[in-house]
């Protein structure tokens, strides 16, 4: 946490949530091609809370995912207007060392994408790539990791296998010890479960429930039963047919047990999206 951004009360709808935001979203739109998919969201994610952005598709979860460590801008036509508050400065300042960043905020996608090589060095390569030259520390920093998601166990006595041979739950562990091994500070996680049984995405919650208590995450999910079990916080994002919009955030208790606006409630009810 850092002492650049101040303690402030975030009201939703009529909400008021005391808490301290490790990342916070001013007026952000993102367009594709001078279509806009999002407009004018505002949102605070507060340190060490698992924040669940939940809605219908196309109403912009992923684009605004992806703004906060700005993948946006490996996207050709894809601009970015607004503020992204962290660490003391903006996300989206032209001057700001974009591959510092991305070390910063780890990003985990909806299908394992481990790299086509061994279980060690998809952990290897990227501590090589930022840095980190002593290999007795990447050794440290690689069974840490792997035992931080409950692999180490599991694949200690075969890292020089391919990582292609793992199950799906396991390349998806093996890739969030890809990005915790960078020490990051926020993890974003892009509907992490969704190519995964009831059996590996059980696993990968418990995991994500533990890692809170280091990092402030992220979560996109379109199931708000696994919202409900994993997340403190919850941002309801929607569509009308047009460019999607922050619905309504808070607390997830607060939200899911008195939405203050008729179309979470019907979202929650499964009457709408």
């Amino acid at each position: 946490m850092t002492a650049d951004i101040p303690q402030i009360a975030a009201r939703t709808e009529g909400i008021a949530i005391r808490s301290v935001p490790r990342m916070r979203a001013e007026h952000v739109s993102v367009v594709y091609n001078g279509s806009t998919a999002l407009q004018d969201v505002s949102l605070s994610l507060a340190c060490n809370h698992i924040t669940a952005l939940v809605g219908p598709s196309g109403c912009g979860k992923t684009s605004f995912l992806m703004t906060l460590n700005r993948m946006t801008d490996l996207i050709n036509g894809c601009t970015v207007s607004g503020a992204v508050q962290f660490a003391g400065r903006d996300v989206l300042d032209s001057q700001l060392d974009v591959v510092l960043h991305r070390r910063r905020i780890g990003m985990i996608f909806q299908k394992p994408n481990p790299f086509p090589l061994s279980i060690r060095r998809n952990l290897d390569l990227p501590l090589k790539e930022h840095g980190v030259r002593v290999r007795s520390e990447r050794n440290r920093r690689i069974e840490r990791a792997l035992r931080d998601v409950g692999l180490w166990d599991e694949v200690k006595d075969r890292l020089h296998h391919s990582a292609l041979q793992l199950s799906g739950g396991q390349q998806q562990r093996l890739c969030l010890a890809r990005a915790i091994a960078l020490q990051p500070d926020v993890l974003l996680l892009d509907e992490p479960c969704s190519a995964l049984d009831p059996m590996a995405t059980a696993v990968v919650e418990d995991l994500i429930r533990k890692l809170r208590t280091r990092y402030t995450i992220v979560l996109v999910t379109h199931n708000l039963g696994q919202a409900r079990r994993v997340a403190d916080d919850i941002a309801v994002f929607w569509s009308e047919g047009g460019p999607g919009y922050l619905l309504e955030s808070g607390a997830m208790k607060a939200v899911c047990d008195q939405p203050q606006n008729a179309i979470t409630q019907s979202y929650f009810q499964g009457l709408r999206g």
